[in-house]
């Protein structure tokens, strides 16, 4: 099997697989699926994430499809991703993107990208598609807003209950999560939806040797841009991150105030990681919590 081959007949792939019919190499990837390069037979490489075998939980449906078809919607607004080759039901094939250093050059490409990304816009919050996020499902049932309702709906009630069913969080840390949500509409800067990653920490950023660096593993849905960007800042915060937000600004500025409302903005992925990983992340959404109350 070459690449050529490999483009014209993907549904292939899954049984090339089964058979050992392809040279296959572990990569280092998330929590979720299983990573590999794939070498096919003219030396080209392919990026493929499959389902853990030994995992406790069964592949939700759609899952990969829903990944496939937002990559493909983020690159239809000329958003910087791996081509995407075979969303199958068991599997995501992409094209290889040899990695390379993080720099300033191509954070400041990184901000623009994204803020054309943005700007393209979306026709709701939410999305046409089933979502998730990680392991975990997203709502994306289609939503006109306001942002502030739409996002405590979908964005961070569900996946408070789910933290503290969990373990994760106290009753007490609940009521101050529930708080701030109610309060989103009194930090200002609603805006009409963007096209989102939706899940852009900065692990999901692929610098690639080229100088382009990708988006990779998208929860891809309508949003609030502020929610990207905040989220960039997350667990140590994306390489270059000033030299990004700048470019950003210069190419899409945002409203006056973004930076007071970075942790409201932060608390969805925070809850995301309390409700999937436990009370590692505790601290840091009461952190976010409080600091969205004093706006």
């Amino acid at each position: 099997m070459d690449l050529a081959y490999l483009r014209a007949h993907p549904g292939h792939l899954p049984t090339f697989l089964l058979h050992q019919r392809i040279r296959e190499t572990p990569v280092t990837g998330g929590d979720t699926c299983v990573a590999s390069r794939l070498t096919l037979d003219d030396g080209s490489s392919v990026f493929v994430k499959t389902w853990p075998e030994k995992s406790d939980r069964t592949r939700p449906d759609g899952f990969f499809v829903a990944e496939a078809d937002g990559l493909c919607w983020l690159a239809d607004s000329g958003a910087p991703t791996p081509g995407l080759i075979a969303g199958l039901p068991q599997l995501l094939a992409l094209d290889w993107i040899e990695p390379g250093p993080p720099t300033a050059e191509s954070a400041a490409r990184l901000g623009h990208d994204l803020a054309a990304m943005h700007r393209f816009g979306a026709p709701s919050f939410g999305a046409a598609w089933p979502g998730w996020i990680g392991r975990l499902a997203l709502d994306n049932t289609p939503s006109p807003g306001p942002w502030s309702v739409w996002f405590a709906e979908r964005r961070l009630l569900p996946y408070l209950r789910a933290s503290v069913d969990a373990g994760a969080l106290t009753d007490a840390d609940a009521r101050l999560v529930e708080e701030a949500a109610g309060r989103l509409g009194a930090l200002g800067g609603d805006e009409s939806p963007s096209r989102l990653h939706g899940d852009l920490w900065p692990g999901n950023i692929l610098w690639a040797a080229d100088g382009t660096a990708r988006l990779v593993d998208p929860a891809a849905h309508g949003g609030h841009r502020e929610t990207d960007l905040a989220n960039l800042a997350l667990f140590g915060g994306a390489p270059h991150l000033d030299r990004l937000l700048a470019a950003y600004q210069e190419a899409h500025p945002l409203a006056a105030g973004w930076q007071a409302r970075r942790p409201a903005h932060q608390l969805h992925l925070l809850l995301v990681h309390t409700a999937q990983f436990g009370g590692g992340h505790r601290d840091a959404v009461v952190a976010a919590a409080s600091a969205a109350l004093r706006g």
